[in-house]
């Protein structure tokens, strides 16, 4: 029995993710329509890459929980994503480890076709993969510049671009894409980072304007600093100068940001296309 819970899906008695419902007459329909709010992706084909640990991970494990097939992709832990496949299986979805460099046009375009070709057409894909070579910039060498920009703008450009073109064929699907908080207003040390954050921004606000009309939605998530290996590695006062800087005070958690993902890919967000949504307890602010 998998007892993987995810924050912000409510489960009912049958295990399959809750409706919220009220009475609203002033806000969308008829007066007294009841406001509906469904996170339920049953019958959903997802591709989460950077999918074997951390934010990835919880991301294919919550979209998976909310009733979709997860395609899981890393570029070296087969390993790892063969976990994280079993995990997606234990809540009684489709799951296929599919491994690739996200910044390889030709390894992209395999990895969608093969997701495509066993899980059936994708509906969401969520560009999750990424690296950080940090430095400041005078110190920075070109190389740890060039490829955090090929992992995470290239990366997200390639994915969505393969995505996409079978998305606009069939005028439906979602593409959502991992900002930072970092990439809307800079980072000491990380120059290569935000300026890769910062692009997909870019990217996503205009890959909605383009797909838009043929039913296709692009949104990002601009995380702050979440609970990940990574953080855990900070020294413990540059760890609570984070949380004292955040409105919330404290660090978030993979399941915050997998909850934002399963909303922007759910039939709740039908309307939304083109935003970035903080998920950073109030530190973008």
């Amino acid at each position: 029995m998998n007892t993987h819970r995810r924050q912000g899906i409510e489960r009912g008695s049958e295990g399959a993710p809750l409706s919220s419902e009220r009475s609203n007459s002033s806000e969308g329909g008829a007066a007294g329509a009841p406001l509906r709010v469904e996170l339920d992706l049953t019958g959903a084909t997802a591709l989460v890459t950077g999918a074997g640990r951390g934010i990835g991970r919880s991301i294919a494990l919550a979209l998976a929980e909310a009733g979709a097939d997860v395609a899981v992709n890393d570029f070296a832990d087969e390993a790892a994503c063969a976990a994280v496949v079993a995990e997606v299986e234990a809540f009684g979805r489709k799951g296929l480890v599919v491994m690739g460099d996200v910044s390889d046009e030709e390894q992209v375009n395999a990895m969608v076709e093969r997701a495509e070709k066993d899980l059936g057409p994708l509906s969401v894909v969520v560009n999750n993969a990424g690296i950080t070579r940090d430095n400041v910039a005078m110190m920075m060498d070109s190389a740890d510049f060039d490829a955090v920009i090929a992992t995470h703008l290239r990366g997200t450009f390639l994915v969505s671009k393969a995505a996409a073109r079978r998305m606009f064929r069939r005028r439906t699907g979602c593409i959502i894409n991992l900002s930072s908080v970092v990439g809307r207003r800079g980072n000491a040390g990380q120059a290569n980072y935000a300026a890769a954050k910062a692009g997909i921004i870019g990217l996503t606000k205009s890959l909605a304007k383009e797909l838009g009309a043929r039913g296709v939605r692009v949104n990002a998530i601009a995380p702050g600093y979440i609970d990940t290996p990574m953080t855990q590695a900070l020294p413990e006062e540059t760890r609570q100068m984070i949380v004292d800087a955040t409105p919330l005070r404290s660090i978030g958690t993979t399941d915050d940001v997998a909850a934002a993902v399963v909303y922007l890919a759910s039939p709740a967000a039908r309307f939304v296309t083109g935003v970035v949504l903080p998920v950073d307890g109030g530190l973008g602010i």
